[in-house]
């Protein structure tokens, strides 16, 4: 479904803030900063604020949605299995009841007169004795049946019930989906109301920091190590994230023609045959964590402490990701936000 939208990242506040320190630093130095401007600029930086706020509750929604969804899809998969079962053991059930009906005649047919009245008027002791014999053969394989019955009706009656809690599961988790899904939307309206009240100019501006995220593409951070790709999969998975470059953020999407932070993740390392969990939180886990120091190029980065953004890690201290809406996949200096762990698939 993924299975799906996402967030801004506190990088992006110190990018966007450089480029206005340099900006207003060259105006200034020609005289071109007008007193109004001057005195609406803290209110303008509180409103990006604010906006970069909205966008990280809408990425940490976005990544509460993507699991929810994913469980839903998970339990309308059980919940059919479950109904086949149901079925299956209902067709058992009807033909016990069936047997046991033709057995039950049998021996009514056979046992109508009291055994020893039987006997006594039979012209035949030797043919009575052996139907006899058979009858109670029938009555012990009756036993059996009734046994097998009663256990397939067990079953049965659990199954329904485990069906029955499954679908109630599977309701909880739609609504929690929507509700995910009307939290991410209330956040994104805001923050693009907010960026709509600012200045043109500065909504301009705001929008191109958000897009120079290859400011520091050629900057080198002490202590990273310049290896290549620790397999053939995760150069895949590098190749397919450059690949992405430029297109757009679109929430609880995992691609091809956009993706929030988690997606963008999936999609990749699933053109190297890889299979990574929906969420960013999950991708924590979804192998072996190392330092930051020893990152490689495919190695997942995931940022604040409830991991609720990540990247994919290209190696020069760079890192690839869907950063938020109105920002499409880029690169950015790995250490934009606080680093959560640094998992290889």
């Amino acid at each position: 479904m993924g299975s799906h939208s996402r967030l801004v990242p506190s990088g992006f506040d110190r990018g966007a803030a450089a480029a206005l320190g340099v900006l207003s630093a060259a105006a200034a130095a020609l005289g071109a900063i007008p007193v109004q401007q001057a005195a609406a600029a803290p209110q303008d930086h509180s409103t990006r604020a604010e906006v970069d706020r909205l966008y990280e509750q809408a990425e940490r929604a976005t990544e509460a949605y993507n699991k929810a969804d994913e469980r839903a899809d998970e339990l309308r998969d059980q919940v059919g299995a479950a109904q086949d079962a149901i079925a299956r053991k209902q067709d058992s059930v009807n033909t016990m009841r069936e047997s046991l009906g033709s057995l039950a005649g049998a021996q009514y047919r056979s046992g109508a007169f009291d055994p020893s009245l039987a006997l006594l008027f039979s012209a035949d002791p030797d043919d009575y004795l052996a139907r006899a014999s058979a009858l109670d053969r029938i009555s012990t394989h009756q036993a059996g049946e009734l046994h097998d019955l009663q256990q397939a009706l067990r079953e049965l009656a659990q199954k329904r019930q485990e069906a029955t809690g499954k679908l109630a599961e599977l309701e909880k988790s739609r609504k929690a989906v929507a509700t995910h899904k009307r939290t991410v939307e209330r956040k994104l309206a805001r923050a693009r109301e907010l960026l709509d009240s600012l200045p043109d100019e500065e909504r301009a501006e705001y929008d191109r920091a958000s897009r120079s995220g290859r400011a520091a593409m050629d900057q080198e951070i002490p202590g990273l190590s310049g290896a290549g790709a620790p397999s053939a999969r995760a150069a895949t998975a590098v190749s397919a994230a450059r690949s992405a470059l430029g297109r757009p953020y679109v929430w609880g999407s995992t691609g091809p023609h956009g993706f929030d932070c988690s997606g963008l993740m999936v999609w990749s390392y699933a053109q190297a045959g890889v299979a990574l969990p929906r969420t960013s939180q999950a991708q924590r886990y979804a192998g072996t964590q190392v330092p930051l120091s020893q990152a490689r190029p495919g190695d997942l980065v995931t940022y604040r402490s409830d991991a609720s953004h990540v990247g994919m890690y290209v190696g020069n201290g760079q890192v690839i990701h869907a950063p938020y809406p109105g920002a499409p996949v880029r690169y950015d200096p790995v250490g934009m936000m606080p680093i959560a762990s640094v998992t290889r698939p």
